[in-house]
């Protein structure tokens, strides 16, 4: 009550917001007059007067005003787009590093461009991402004409680019692209060897299209570069055909649809274990015991993949890929690959081909990656409902921003049926009543299936429509250009992040793009386009009489947003709408959150067969349905980031260290001093603190120099001195090692060496971090199980997290000294190997669980690439930059080109 009176009093913290920036408004448009009497030149002149004042000391903030209405002049005159004064209110917002929330059509992609125009003036760069490469290009290609008109440089990031082409969009005043392009970028920078590689400069302002759909939809699962793992794909279809059996005997499994897991039930572990056993799987002892946790392992995914997934609901099968569907956009999402061999059990279900599994080089969390930039700011139709999240995560604010024009859409109430059957009747009803006045309408499922049960529904009745959805997705753009044509109707498989506007009598530009291209006569693209003009402002006119664009949801998603976007479709810039959502109690939301209260209010009413309740309670108990959902959502996301911001805190720390290794010319010094530790820690271990010499493991201590130093030291005799202690044979066995590497870079020549120092130090570096990421998978994968202790397992994680990091810095200085003493020159090199490419896949799957892997022995001999000694003992050495090249290009499983004989993971190369 007392929030209520203070909202009636001071208004909401969105009011005030607004209130302070329409108050910069008229400041900005009192500079219009003088900016429209400029020449182009003069205007252009601008940027580069701009740059001066930022260079000078003057604030981006300061500069606001003029900066904005030299971009809106500028629009004006080379896209034909003047900003109204609501998008000078987005653009400010966006600038001050928060979100704002502006309905469908209010133009945000012009927005956007008042913000990067002012931030790009730092000459930092600034990036705008989107949520797939159509739109980069597209909005790339569209705002590079006012971009390059005011002097500014575009660059667009999309797949398959080199990296010469990378750096060069990202040394650009403003670069596009998506979060994918990005993130992964970010991972393989920091996975090159030379600083002069890596493509990103430091971030400065990230703006992000369709926030929600990326910081929270995007969010679940993290980017993952990873390398091949071992092969178990017969295991997998051996375990499937089990299975397969098991899913039949519903008594086997217990499946909870509210948390969406699936397990076996004590009658379903005792049959498997039978089945198992006849199909000879389990060699020997029970499914349980340890030596076959594997086999465990992969029954419970695909126990998973029978029972929790569904075809053309979860998934798709297409050219003999299993590829998911995003649940929130209905896209598919090529490249993305569900994680822990969850994928390669849906494939053994499907019997295509089983990819191989990975194990992780490398990873990061949206929520981390984008927390890098020191701004942040964002734009989409629906952000209000996860305001918190935001807020929580990621420090941002929401602020809504009004409409240029009054929103006129009719939204009805809901119509809940008992089942789906009806339901789908009562849509189809709809849709042919509707159609008939030549209102165009737009039908949201949330599935394939679905859809193209309910497009059954409309053939069976003669009713003419179009179907977008996974499978249909190379007709997207036609399909949409044409949706908002008088009596078009279109079906959709969630049209959440589709970033193109259904427009009222159809999209000129679209339409025109479709019909001109390829036709290389002027005057007969003009004809064509005049043409199409006419025929759209006539049907605009049409459609906007019969009532504008009617959406139809044929059910709630668990998001508000999704059904909000869905809605907003509608109504876009005053245009006339309607909105009305179709329900069952058959339907998956209300069937396992709110089945039981909602059949209880239905019965109590007398609803019968074919009847629909309308009643805003039932509105408000589904939103309530969504809204424990959407909590729900909210704290696993928080909890599993919480998680991941332990490894974050070692990412930055791995990172930056690297970063500093390849920075340097000469790690000599590093070197050096890794080796000191590791001697002290060697000696230490065999010669107890203040010890008589015959308490010391002289042998011990031999063999383990022996081993780790590659030398041969007289130790047993130096305990028989006088005066002889720890710290006198560390300076000695420090004293030999040093005259060992002297001879070493003596022999190879001192640029050999520091080149070769650096590659060690990083190829290491990355070797161990890779295994510390399994490590702390593995560790996250139990330690749930410490609750039952009556320990917090968030703290239990920190506590194991720094102690693994700990010790990987300890095997890694062990691992660079004895690479380092055991480096040597060879006469013959071998012929120089073919290289393979396929170094290293890309994937957004959560992180593998994988068994711990084990020590690998030492390396016996690094030799000097391609080193080659005449009889005087001169060197004749390949450059540094040949050397690295191959380095980097020799395929794994080959020889290495350092003439050891070895295998290139098992040396220059080695990972583990």
């Amino acid at each position: 009550m007392f929030a209520r009176l203070a909202r009636a009093l001071f208004g909401s913290a969105n009011d005030r917001s607004l209130k302070a920036y329409q108050r910069r408004v008229p400041e900005i448009n009192a500079l219009e007059p003088t900016v429209q009497g400029l020449s182009d030149e003069q205007l252009q002149h601008k940027t580069v007067e701009f740059k001066e004042r930022v260079a000078q000391g003057e604030t981006l903030d300061k500069l606001l005003p003029e900066a904005f209405a030299v971009c809106r002049e500028a629009s004006r005159r080379v896209l034909g787009k003047r900003h109204f004064d609501v998008q000078l209110i987005g653009a400010m917002v966006l600038h001050d590093g928060r979100i704002a929330e502006m309905r469908t059509g209010e133009g945000k992609t012009l927005v956007a461009t008042l913000a990067v125009y002012l931030n790009a003036l730092s000459g930092k760069g600034v990036h705008v991402v989107t949520v797939n490469d159509y739109l980069a290009r597209r909005d790339a290609e569209e705002m590079s004409v006012l971009y390059s008109f005011l002097g500014l440089t575009t660059g667009v990031i999309i797949p398959n680019l080199g990296d010469e082409e990378r750096r060069e969009a990202y040394a650009a005043d403003i670069t596009y692209g998506t979060n994918n392009e990005f993130g992964f970028d970010y991972l393989r920078d920091n996975m090159k060897y030379s600083l002069g590689d890596m493509v990103q400069r430091p971030f400065n302002h990230a703006i992000v299209d369709e926030v929600d759909s990326i910081l929270i939809d995007e969010a679940r699962t993290p980017l993952i570069i990873s390398g091949p793992a071992d092969d178990s794909s017969d295991l997998y279809r051996t375990v499937d055909a089990v299975v397969a059996k098991l899913v039949l005997e519903p008594e086997a499994y217990d499946k909870d649809e509210k948390l969406r897991s699936v397990t076996l039930t004590e009658a379903g572990s005792h049959r498997i274990e039978e089945l198992l056993n006849q199909d000879g799987v389990l060699q020997e002892g029970g499914l349980y015991d340890i030596h076959n946790v594997a086999v465990v392992h992969h029954v419970q995914q695909s126990l998973r993949a029978y029972t929790l997934f569904t075809r053309d609901v979860d998934y798709i099968v297409r050219d003999g890929k299993v590829i998911i569907i995003d649940e929130f956009t209905g896209r598919m999402m090529d490249g993305r690959r569900y994680s822990d061999g969850l994928h390669q059990a849906l494939e053994a279900k499907e019997h295509v081909e089983i990819q191989q599994e990975n194990q992780t080089l490398a990873s990061i969390t949206f929520q981390n990656y984008f927390r890098l930039y020191p701004k942040l700011s964002g734009m989409t139709g629906t952000a209000m409902t996860e305001a918190d999240e935001f807020a929580e995560i990621y420090n941002l604010t929401v602020v809504e921003i009004p409409t240029n024009r009054a929103v006129k859409r009719i939204d009805t109430d809901d119509e809940v049926y008992l089942t789906a059957g009806e339901k789908y009747n009562a849509v189809a009803d709809l849709i042919q009543e509707v159609s008939a006045k030549g209102q165009p309408i737009l039908v949201g499922t949330t599935s394939i299936e679905r859809s193209e049960y309910l497009s059954s529904i409309l053939d069976q009745r003669g009713i003419k429509h179009s179907v977008l959805n996974a499978r249909h997705h190379e007709k997207e753009a036609s399909i949409i250009a044409q949706a908002g044509a008088p009596g078009a109707i279109t079906i959709a498989t969630n049209m959440a992040g589709r970033g193109t506007d259904i427009k009222l009598g159809g999209n000129i530009e679209m339409l025109t793009h479709a019909y001109t291209d390829g036709i290389e006569d002027d005057a007969e693209r003009a004809r064509i386009t005049e043409e199409i003009r006419a025929a759209v402002e006539a049907n605009h006119g049409a459609v906007h009489e019969s009532g504008g664009l009617y959406v139809i949801g044929t059910e709630r998603h668990e998001s508000r947003r999704v059904d909000n976007q869905l809605r907003g479709r509608s109504g876009r810039q005053g245009d006339p709408g309607n909105s009305r959502f179709f329900l069952s109690l058959e339907d998956d939301l209300i069937r396992i959150f709110s089945g039981d209260r909602m059949g209880a209010m239905m019965q109590k009413m007398g609803l019968k067969e074919g009847e629909a309740i309308v009643h805003p309670w039932l509105n408000k108990a589904v939103e309530k349905a969504q809204k424990r959902v959407e909590a729900r959502n909210f704290d696993m996301r928080k909890n599993t980031l919480k998680y991941d911001d332990v490894m974050n805190d070692q990412r930055k720390e791995v990172y930056s260290q690297r970063k500093e290794y390849m920075s340097s010319e000469d790690l000599s010094g590093v070197i050096a001093e890794l080796r000191l530790h590791t001697i002290e820690d060697l000696v230490h271990a065999h010669i107890p603190e203040k010890s008589f010499a015959e308490a010391w493991d002289t042998a011990g201590l031999t063999a383990e120099i022996s081993r780790v130093l590659n030398l041969e030291l007289p130790i047993a005799d130096w305990a028989k001195e006088d005066g002889m202690d720890a710290d006198s044979v560390i300076e000695r066995v420090e004293a030999e090692a040093q005259k060992a590497q002297a001879a070493r870079t003596a022999n190879m020549g001192p640029d050999l060496m520091r080149m070769i120092e650096k590659q060690v130090v990083l190829t290491t570096f990355d070797a161990v971090w890779k295994e510390h990421l399994h490590g702390l998978d593995q560790l996250r994968q139990g330690i749930g199980l410490r609750a039952y202790g009556q320990r917090d397992p968030l703290n239990e994680y920190k506590q194991e997290a720094f102690q693994m990091f700990t010790a990987m810095l300890d095997d890694m200085r062990l691992r660079v000294t004895q690479t380092m003493c055991r480096i040597q020159a060879v006469s013959e090199p071998p012929p120089y190997p073919v290289v393979d490419s396929s170094a290293h896949h890309e994937s957004f799957e959560a992180p593998p669980a994988a068994p711990a892997l084990t020590q690998p022995e030492p390396v016996v001999s690094f030799a000097a690439p391609q080193a080659q000694f005449a009889a005087a003992g001169s060197v004749n050495e390949p450059d540094a930059a040949t050397l690295q090249q191959w380095y980097e290009e020799t395929p794994r499983n080959a020889l290495c080109p350092c003439g050891s004989g070895q295998k290139f993971k098992h040396c220059h190369g080695r990972l583990v």
